[in-house]
């Protein structure tokens, strides 16, 4: 869908900053738009992130006077957040637990009680829970952290895992409160099971699914890794975005585990253990979606396992995402498919790479074809198993015969024109002849004519030629009395000797200085060029992109 053009020159403003200029969530927000007719119309932006009209968001909040006064959303987050302080999980359990059983627990003020009825029974408790959930994410993702998936992160899953069976069974091995295991799929109609360390987490998770209308939602507490509680499950569909970074995942306790059908990771590589857990979960024909650092496409200590994985066919698909999609910090993170063949002729061979890394991370995600390439196994399969899709998106969007003709033609043209370049030397007086009058560049400083540049002495008075100046710097002597006893070579320094000659002699010589300056700079780029020229050749003979001519 296009952009629609702004229709007045005032400011305009996102769902995200009506919500914090009315105090309540983006939730709430999107509600608004929903439940309101009157509500301002997008006069900006795109269908996935509309802007409004400041002006006419204003006067529809002080008509509303959701602006004007404090919202019993707030107020009861207020009041969560006064008592629980850092435990808002704590908080979120007693208050879903108040909606959904309709008695408080006896550890719920009777503040909050009365808070969280009211809300309830104006919006309903599905958007309750809804409402606190999205507040409890926003104010993680503030803070830095990783222990909700953002938003972006679970769009991203929705739209990659695209059209979910009213009959699948999808799994989420690290499922925090919830929030993907709930939002991908229909609402209705799959089964969905999840497990979270946290066991507050995952009492919440559950609660909220019961609130929210989704049944046949099992939820368990426990270390997916170290304490499976879903032995013998295989899901059509399995998420996850699991811990990052841990080193004390459990390998030493696991070694043995079956689950390691490609190798056993690495402490540093916890993420591929995650992996292969979500694989071992997955049944014939299904697939897992996995978010993934960036930099478990490369790190050395994981490159055994993705050869495995690419060599067994199982890899299908990786996609690195916008930078800022991740909720705490804005380094690129992956999306790995992974898909477990219902026969051993069903295996994957290609693997596609789809790299948005450019993209707005509340843009599209539907990828350009410059953006995408299907990479046959082989080609993967090098030292390295660098599975990054940058490189090999580049690398195949690459006009390498229009690239290597530029360069070859470059060349040329540089290696024409390098001879041009050294000055016609007629034979002088002979060696000695210049040993004559000289004087110090610390003489010349002193007496006004030289100041010291970078990196070298240059003249400021028209009775010397810099040129002249910098050419007899460089003279074998003088390299000598600017070397220190380390070796290290001081080009200002003040002991070198200049001849001393007239402005005109000097400048014939620093004609000649100048252009020998060129033709060394010159034959610098030559180097590079034939360099590249090289390089790009044998690459492109090495993949097919180049071939030689009959």
């Amino acid at each position: 869908m296009k952009d629609t053009p702004a229709s007045q020159a005032g400011p305009l403003v996102t769902g995200s900053e009506i919500a914090r200029l009315a105090g309540v969530t983006r939730a709430a927000v999107s509600n608004w738009r929903r439940r309101y007719e009157d509500f301002p119309t997008p006069s900006g932006g795109g269908a996935n992130s509309p802007l409004f009209d400041l002006a006419e968001v204003r006067a529809w909040l002080d008509k509303q006077r959701k602006g004007q006064e404090v919202s019993v959303e707030v107020q009861l987050w207020q009041a969560l957040r006064g008592v629980y302080g850092d435990d808002m999980l704590g908080g979120l359990v007693h208050v879903a637990r108040l909606l959904a059983e309709g008695e408080a627990p006896k550890e719920l003020p009777a503040a909050i009680v009365r808070l969280a009825r009211n809300l309830a029974e104006s919006q309903g408790a599905a958007e309750t829970v809804s409402v606190l959930a999205q507040r409890f994410t926003d104010s993680v993702r503030r803070a830095g952290s990783e222990q909700v998936t953002s938003s972006r992160i679970v769009r991203a899953l929705r739209h990659f895992a695209g059209d979910v069976a009213s009959d699948a069974t999808l799994f989420d091995p690290a499922c925090g409160i919830g929030t993907a295991l709930l939002a991908v799929g229909p609402q209705r109609g799959p089964r969905r099971c999840g497990q979270e360390s946290d066991a507050r987490s995952a009492a919440f998770a559950h609660m909220r699914a019961d609130l929210t209308g989704h049944i046949d939602v099992s939820i368990v507490g426990g270390d997916s890794l170290r304490d499976d509680r879903w032995t013998g499950l295989e899901a059509d569909l399995v998420i996850c975005d699991p811990p990052v970074g841990e080193s004390d995942w459990g390998r030493e306790e696991l070694l043995l585990d079956s689950r390691w059908e490609f190798g056993t990771p690495s402490r540093a590589e916890g993420e591929l253990a995650w992996l292969q857990h979500a694989y071992a979960h997955t049944a014939q024909g299904g697939r897992v979606l996995m978010v993934m650092p960036a930099s478990v496409a490369y790190r050395k200590a994981g490159r055994r396992i993705r050869a495995e994985l690419v060599r067994r066919g199982v890899l299908t698909q990786i996609t690195a995402l916008p930078s800022g999609t991740a909720a705490a910090h804005a380094l690129p993170v992956h999306l790995w498919e992974l898909r477990r063949p219902s026969t051993p002729g069903d295996a994957a061979t290609r693997v596609r790479m789809v790299d948005l890394t450019a993209g707005d991370p509340d843009g599209e995600l539907e990828p350009a074809p410059e953006q995408v390439v299907e990479v046959p196994l082989i080609d993967l399969l090098d030292d390295a198993v660098d599975l990054t899709p940058g490189r090999h998106v580049e690398t195949s969007h690459r006009a390498y015969a229009a690239e290597y003709q530029t360069l070859r033609q470059q060349l040329s043209d540089q290696v024409t024109s390098l001879a041009e370049l050294l000055p016609v030397l007629a034979e002088g007086a002979g060696p000695g002849s210049l040993d004559g009058p000289a004087v110090s560049v610390a003489d010349l400083a002193r007496a006004g004519l030289v100041a010291y540049g970078d990196p070298e002495p240059v003249s400021i008075s028209d009775q010397l030629d810099t040129d002249y100046l910098q050419g007899f710097l460089r003279k074998v002597a003088n390299t000598r009395r600017s070397t220190s006893t380390s070796g290290t070579h001081r080009p200002d320094g003040k002991g070198a000797r200049i001849p001393q000659m007239d402005i005109t002699e000097q400048r014939r010589y620093g004609a000649a200085f100048r252009a020998l300056q060129e033709f060394e700079e010159r034959m610098q780029r030559v180097a590079e060029l034939s360099r590249d020229a090289a390089t790009l050749a044998r690459e492109g003979l090495g993949n097919g992109a180049l071939t030689p001519e009959n």
